[in-house]
């Protein structure tokens, strides 16, 4: 699941949590963990987290365990060594080259060794 924005606050990220969780169903019979880094808007407190998301902060100062972090490269390919006239350009294509990403592109990217393995119920 992917969302743009071109900003964040507390209560926008609640917002998005709550519609990350009907997006994916989670709730009572689906649980998300889902990991954050410990950007201001991500804390706990006054965080309202809907039924079915919990949320694992990663360890402070630690980029290279934060998947997104690794993602930087597939999202710059559209602008190295190019000259971006405008912000609304730059934007632009960011936006279209973030579309474009599939989860077989990801994955190589993301799929750490160490990330514990979804749980199908019997």
């Amino acid at each position: 699941v992917w969302y743009l924005c071109s900003g964040l606050s507390k209560p926008f990220f609640a917002e998005l949590l709550a519609t990350f969780a009907r997006e994916t169903c989670a709730g009572r019979e689906r649980s998300i963990i889902l990991v954050l880094d410990n950007a201001g808007w991500h804390g706990p407190k006054g965080l309202v987290v809907p039924e079915g998301i919990s949320l694992v902060f990663l360890p402070p100062y630690s980029p290279e365990l934060q998947p997104a972090e690794h993602l930087w490269p597939l999202v710059d390919e559209p602008i190295v060594n190019r000259h971006i006239a405008s912000l609304d350009e730059l934007s632009t294509t960011i936006a279209a080259r973030c579309r474009q990403l599939d989860p077989a592109t990801l994955q190589p990217h993301t799929d750490f060794h160490w990330w514990p393995r979804p749980v199908q119920p019997s």
